[in-house]
């Protein structure tokens, strides 16, 4: 009977353990963001500062990135700016210190977190260009940059090539109405000589004198 009650206290700290070990306390060793994801690229959420103390909730397998909570924020954090206390000494986070430390090596999905921790921040809004990645998320910025850049001169020659027609336009009314005013004052300088023509005072040499007519004698 006793042995049965030492195999069921065992059993029920076995069961416990898993629970147990859902975070190792960690200490900062610099001014370091914490990010909304597992990569410099994430947006920052917050600065933890240099020996700040943080509860480390789960790490990732393949990088040495870790899930830590400060001052009741999630995010994510480097391990090379993570130590933990290890057999009375500091060390840096890195995976041969997961099992020991209790850090529970974890996934990271974008939709879960950012649900669960940042429903309130700004770049909420793009979770689906950041869910894919932030390379596939920086590139498509990139690109959405470029658009935009390429538009907007397409727009400046679009607007310069208006301006050159108008100035062509212009222009050319200008020419137009000084070939018009032109051609009035020469017209009006014929009629005028026409005019003065046709008032000026016959000269008497403009006819022949016939003998014995008096005007001949003047």
């Amino acid at each position: 009977m006793k042995n049965l009650f030492v195999k069921i206290a065992a059993a029920g700290v076995l069961m416990l353990a898993p629970a147990i070990a859902q975070a190792a306390e960690g200490y900062s060793t610099a001014n370091v963001n914490m990010r909304a994801g597992p990569s410099t690229r994430y947006p920052a959420v917050a600065v933890i500062p240099a020996g700040s103390s943080v509860e480390i909730r789960g790490c990732l397998s393949d990088v040495n990135w870790c899930d830590v909570e400060f001052y009741g924020g999630r995010g994510w954090v480097s391990g090379q700016y993570v130590q933990a206390l290890y057999q009375q000494r500091r060390v840096y986070v890195g995976p041969q210190y997961y099992r020991p430390l209790g850090i529970p090596m974890i996934r990271f999905s974008v939709d879960n977190y950012w649900d669960r921790y940042y429903r309130n921040r700004d770049f909420y809004r793009e979770r689906d260009r950041w869910s894919r990645g932030p390379d596939y998320y920086y590139r498509d910025r990139d690109n959405r940059d470029r658009d935009r850049d390429r538009d907007n001169r397409d727009r400046d020659r679009d607007g310069r090539d208006r301006d050159r027609d108008w100035r062509d336009d212009n222009q050319r009314g200008d020419r137009q109405r000084d070939d018009l005013q032109r051609g009035d004052r020469q017209r009006g300088d014929r009629q005028g000589d026409d005019r003065r023509g046709d008032d000026r005072r016959p000269d008497r040499r403009d006819f022949d004198c016939r003998p014995g007519d008096p005007s001949c004698d003047e």
